[in-house]
């Protein structure tokens, strides 16, 4: 019943035309969103980046980071004081959503890390959500940070130590 339409020219022809219509279809998609792709990419670096930067006490490589213009003062003074109280840094950053609306892009992380003033003690574990607001497109920038980040432990690690510790008690 079918076998005249299965052996004619036709049904070869058919199949041959959907064939290369799915083919030009599917690949028309890598090319629309690679400029997001990439961005995505850029914004993913730019993170691992601070994080980067901020174990290894890389000043420098932190203030390429950071938008001239931005509102990072206070963090900036709590990396430096982290810096100088901990002997070793350990962090991870997990980012749980990226948000972009034009140039500006906001990225929620969640982090976990260890903070040893010397290499014998335990040191201090946290961790913590926080959002890191970059901006830019081919240059990504971070202009602010809120939340419970990472940095600042110094700060926090002091607060939260028993200023009678180390005394004999009575």
């Amino acid at each position: 019943m079918f076998t005249p339409f299965l052996r004619s020219a036709g049904f070869g022809s058919v199949l041959l035309m959907m064939a290369l219509f799915l083919g030009v279809g599917c690949s028309g998609k890598t090319l629309q969103y690679k400029d997001d792709h990439d961005r995505i990419l850029r914004i993913d670096q730019a993170v691992e980046s601070l994080r980067k930067s901020y174990v290894e006490k890389d000043r420098s490589a932190l203030e390429t980071l950071l938008l001239p213009s931005g509102n990072l003062d206070q963090m900036q003074r709590d990396i430096d004081n982290d810096f100088d109280t901990f002997r070793d840094i350990q962090l991870e950053f997990s980012i749980e959503r990226i948000l972009i609306e034009g140039e500006n892009i906001d990225v929620f992380v969640h982090w976990q890390g260890q903070w040893k003033r010397n290499p014998a003690e335990s040191g201090t574990r946290q961790r913590g959500h926080g959002r890191l607001a970059w901006v830019g497109t081919q240059s990504i920038l971070l202009r602010e940070a809120q939340g419970d980040l990472p940095f600042g432990m110094g700060t926090r690690a002091s607060l939260n130590e028993d200023p009678a510790r180390g005394q004999a008690k009575p």
